[in-house]
């Protein structure tokens, strides 16, 4: 009764700990990292490695808990400053600790870069799944799908319980203004001077209001002042004004000298899915979480936000890491019935008692489930590596049910 009593609180209790233990598809031996980017825009490779990578490095080398650094310099503009951390250390701390040092690098970049914004984020360097947000017949364009994937799908999946973090390969919209240098050099104006009209032009203005404290006022209302915010059109960036001559009365107007597009903030990657555009979101996992939760939440999510979708706009998942882990644990499992047969067999074919053989075919399970409460003080996971090792065990204990119940039985004979 005593043994009886025992092997029941094994089972349930490793029964608690596989329901409360993270899976995933390997454990975590690759350390977490912090991303820092930022974008000069315009700016070729190698001045944005002096301007303002080589100005983040300077400030964010030596911070504690990170190993090394790695950055890349694009002609594009951008900078991608990527942090790996040691092993064991608090990947929150640490990216708060390298926030401090990139805002004491902010001052010293350059203006455009700072009006940008610098993006610090931890993240962990493997991917869960790959979201495709695309237009099956083609008749939404991909700037359209790009900024319906960031407005409405990525703020949604970063709510999914075990996502850690959503990253966008889908730009959002940009009023782009292509110049045309031979007209500017016709009226004589410059790059700086287009710029500084625009920025003049394009302002959020506090009008304030009208007969509020401590205004002496006999007006019985008190009125807020509404003007027209920032620029939204190609009509209203079209329609700055570049040069005006009261003297001859003729104004230089920003079409006159540029082409005015509505578009995407970069043109330098282009993504696809079955030969179609299409807007990909690449979901991480959260350290700790649980793959397969994880994974299933995404779809529900993503099933719950398709019946809104617009007309032809749909959504695929071209990679998934969730797949590998079901059918690691769905062997395992496997395994373990075909061992129990096994036993079955052997056992009752030798020694010719049922009695004899129920004995291995209720301790192997207990032996298997119970191992699981190790796992958690260990700090193991369920994941691919530790699958395989019960598959492994399994054998062994196996082996040893059989040969500890025929050694058992041989004694009971004997006497």
């Amino acid at each position: 009764m005593t043994a009886i009593v025992i092997s029941l609180v094994i089972l349930m209790v490793g029964t608690l700990a596989i329901i409360n233990m993270p899976i995933s598809q390997y454990p975590d031996i690759t350390p977490p990292t912090v991303q820092i980017t930022s974008n000069f825009t315009g700016a070729d490779a190698q001045t944005v490695e002096q301007t303002t990578t080589t100005a983040i490095e300077t400030q964010v080398n030596g911070v504690p808990g990170m190993a090394y650094m790695q950055s890349n310099s694009a002609n594009g503009g951008n900078s991608q400053i990527t942090a790996t951390l040691d092993i064991g250390a608090n990947p929150d701390i640490v990216a708060l600790d390298i926030q401090n040092r990139v805002g004491i690098a902010t001052p010293t970049l350059p203006t455009q870069v700072q009006r940008l914004g610098i993006t610090t984020l931890k993240r962990n360097p493997s991917i869960l799944m790959l979201v495709a947000i695309y237009s099956p017949n083609g008749s939404h364009s991909i700037p359209f799908m790009d900024n319906y994937a960031n407005i409405y799908v990525r703020d949604q999946l970063l709510r999914v319980h075990g996502v850690g973090d959503v990253f966008s390969r889908a730009d959002n919209f940009a009023m782009r203004i292509w110049l045309q240098p031979d007209k500017l050099a016709q009226l004589g104006l410059t790059v700086n001077d287009v710029q500084n009209c625009i920025n003049e032009q394009n302002l959020q203005v506090a009008a304030g209001s009208v007969a509020s404290p401590p205004q002496a006022s006999s007006t019985a209302f008190e009125l807020t002042v509404f003007t027209n915010s920032r620029l939204t059109t190609e009509n209203d960036f079209g329609n700055i004004v570049i040069r005006a001559n009261p003297q001859q009365g003729s104004i230089v107007y920003l079409k006159d000298v540029a082409r005015i597009q509505l578009g995407k903030v970069s043109y330098t990657a282009n993504s696809f899915v079955d030969g179609k555009r299409a807007s990909y979101l690449l979901v991480y996992q959260a350290p700790g979480s649980n793959a397969l939760l994880t994974a299933e939440g995404v779809y529900k999510s993503m099933d719950a936000m398709k019946k809104y979708f617009p007309a032809d706009v749909s959504y695929v998942v071209p990679f998934e890491s969730v797949s590998v882990v079901k059918v690691s644990i769905s062997d395992v499992v496997q395994t373990l019935l075909i061992a129990l047969g096994l036993v079955t067999l052997v056992v009752f074919l030798f020694l010719q008692n049922w009695r004899t053989t129920l004995i291995p075919v209720l301790a192997i399970p207990v032996a298997i489930v119970g191992t699981f409460i190790f796992f958690i003080p260990l700090g193991f996971t369920i994941n691919t590596l530790t699958m395989f090792g019960f598959v492994l065990a399994i054998g062994i204990v196996v082996d040893d049910a059989i040969v500890v119940v025929e050694a058992v039985q041989h004694y009971i004979d004997e006497e």
